[in-house]
């Protein structure tokens, strides 16, 4: 047995699923007595979780095996995720000792504990690759307890969008049961001050154990913390599933619904679910119940089908729908993926689309600042720079202040824009 357990540092790429895992991995690394590591700083062991969503993601994936050495050349690395699921022998090299896919990610962080702990050894033969589990992991009461607590209630997706990779890597959807996340709040409720629930496709949660999200809200109204959702799919903002948000007391109202195109013909090629009209009415909806909502989005720009006038059509219905904020990504091409197999557009194109969507969002971002000032809001503040502290409103708005506290909520009136959200009179 090794006398003294090793530094540790798990590094996160990719989604807040990815997060929720890789909290749950520290939580079993710190148990086991190894030492946290807080970001990418000097350790003995690291653990990259690794995200495929885009070619670029999945290039800062693998290049996170350098930036590690250049820190510790020394150092012992172990990989997991939705890149090494994809493709795991990109990270096939000597300095990486074990690799893993998107599943068993508990079993996989006790693994490299009982390396250590107990002295076993693996074989650091890379596999043929990994199996997808059918049915939800659940994380067996593991938590790393933080204010603002993460907590994944739903994993894979069915939607099979042409241009998407995650139903490949990440499997059919699968739900967890009310009881078990309503178990793992109970272990949480008395640190936590916000919770945000994620999913690879929350909208799909309890298609497949007689449940739903609707539900779920009705359940999580018991507790007093603050409730954020992930993003959703334009499906699932019904009646019952706003009215159910209404029960619960500090509820985000911040509805971050995916969109990806402002083209119904675009939508159609992307095998979308939905069309703009029933889009703009699920916004609509959200807004009866929510008048001050921030609704964000996704927007991919280049799709290999889209045309100006398409695009043209996307910036146009952008504004209609007013966004609070917009996440811009110009399109990826992912191979096995249906457009994987198209020809992509001419790269200045998608360039200068991106450019010119990236405009519209500054223009709604501005808008939507410019109706917090005056303002009261209440904001968990988390971060500090230069005297000044830094958090996020219920809208998710950045929120800047003097006044702040760390972990603390506090109320705040803002008077000005600051940097990419607003601040009070105590920020010049």
């Amino acid at each position: 047995m090794t006398e003294k357990l090793p530094k540790v540092c798990v590094f996160t790429l990719g989604c807040k699923v990815n997060q929720y895992d890789s909290d749950a991995m520290l939580a079993v690394f710190e148990h086991a007595g190894f030492e946290i590591c807080e970001g990418l700083e000097p350790a003995d062991v690291y653990v990259i979780n690794s995200c495929a969503v885009t070619a670029e993601a999945e290039k800062k994936s693998r290049q996170s095996v350098a930036r590690i050495l250049k820190v510790n050349p020394n150092a012992r690395i172990y990989v997991c995720g939705c890149a090494s699921q994809n493709n795991f022998s990109q990270f096939a090299k000597n300095n990486v000792e074990y690799i893993s896919g998107t599943d068993k990610k508990l079993d996989f962080a006790r693994k490299i504990v009982n390396q250590y702990v107990k002295d076993e050894q693996f074989d650091k033969i890379v596999p043929d690759g990994f199996d997808i589990s059918k049915e939800f992991e659940d994380n067996d009461g593991v938590v790393n307890l933080r204010t603002r607590h993460f907590i994944k209630v739903q994993d894979g997706c069915n939607n099979f969008c042409s241009y998407c990779l995650v139903p490949y890597v990440r499997g059919r959807s699968r739900s967890r049961s009310v009881e078990s996340v309503v178990r793992e709040l109970e272990t949480v409720k008395d640190v936590a001050k916000e919770v945000v629930v994620t999913g690879i496709n929350l909208s799909a949660y309890g298609k497949d154990n007689d449940t739903s999200l609707a539900n779920l809200m009705i359940a999580l109204a018991k507790f007093d913390f603050s409730v954020r959702l992930g993003s959703l799919e334009v499906g699932v903002i019904t009646k019952e599933f706003l009215d159910a948000t209404t029960k619960i007391k500090r509820f985000c109202p911040h509805f971050h619904l995916s969109l990806q195109s402002g083209d119904d013909t675009v939508l159609k090629q992307m095998n979308r679910k939905y069309n703009c009209t029933q889009y703009f009415d699920a916004v609509q909806l959200i807004r009866k119940y929510y008048p001050s909502a921030a609704i964000t989005t996704d927007i991919i720009v280049g799709f290999p089908t889209e045309t100006e006038e398409q695009f043209e059509n996307s910036m146009a219905f952008a504004r209609k729908v007013g966004f609070s904020d917009i996440h811009v990504f110009p399109y990826s091409s992912r191979r096995g993926t249906v457009a994987g197999r198209m020809k992509t557009l001419d790269p200045d194109v998608v360039n200068d689309r991106q450019k010119r969507m990236t405009a519209v969002k500054k223009e709604l971002v501005d808008n939507y600042l410019n109706k917090q000032i005056g303002m009261p809001v209440n904001v968990l503040f988390e971060t500090q720079e230069d005297g000044v502290w830094c958090g996020h409103a219920p809208n998710y708005v950045k929120v800047y202040s003097k006044n702040g506290a760390h972990n603390e909520v506090r109320l705040i009136v803002p008077s000005h824009k600051y940097f990419d959200g607003v601040a009070d009179d105590t920020v010049q």
